[in-house]
């Protein structure tokens, strides 16, 4: 009878493990952002014009500056613009400290510089990964005459892994702005 009571329980164990379903981890979602493609217009400003996305609104700060709004991906580029006169170092140095700001939350920044010789366009471009306030920052110069900084900022908590997507979207715009901008003497 004892021999018969194990047989018994060991039969409901293998019968109750049996029906249970195997379990298995589910694989993580990933979030599909698809953005429209990039376009372009032309800009005029007063001392320099370029191509922007006109997916952005325009809001014109003064007659050189602008911010360009992204709504739908609640991030801004801000474009000023400032006059050369004999204070080319403390603009670059100004604009290359803005960008060094940011390295205290940044997981990492790349420069990467732009050399247009032909219409005299030369500036940086930063790249800034991880949590910082800001994910881009550019400069451009004639180094005479002319001086635009560029940052790109969203107004939501920053979250690299949530803004990425945006962030690599707006970056193309901000070398497209650096490609295509033009002095006007």
């Amino acid at each position: 009878m004892h021999r018969t009571l194990v047989y018994g329980v060991l039969a409901l164990s293998f019968m109750f493990m049996g029906c249970k379903e195997e379990v298995l981890p589910k694989p993580k979602a990933q979030l599909r952002l698809e953005y429209p493609a990039h376009a372009s217009e032309h800009l005029e400003m007063e001392n320099y014009r370029f191509e922007y996305n006109p997916l952005s609104r325009l809001q014109p700060k003064d007659d050189q500056s602008l911010t360009l709004d992204y709504p739908s991906m609640k991030g801004s580029i801000f474009i000023t613009y400032k006059k050369v006169d004999n204070n080319l170092e403390q603009l670059l140095s100004d604009a290359q400290k803005l960008s060094y700001e940011h390295v205290v939350r940044a997981d990492g920044i790349v420069e990467q510089p732009f050399i247009n010789e032909q219409d005299k366009v030369f500036g940086m471009f930063y790249e800034v990964s991880g949590n910082a306030a800001s994910q881009s920052q550019f400069y451009v110069t004639d180094s005479t005459r002319h001086f635009v900084t560029g940052s790109l900022y969203f107004y939501a908590r920053p979250n690299y892994d949530s803004i990425y997507p945006a962030a690599v979207y707006l970056q193309r715009d901000i070398r497209k702005i650096m490609e295509s901008l033009r002095w006007k003497e």
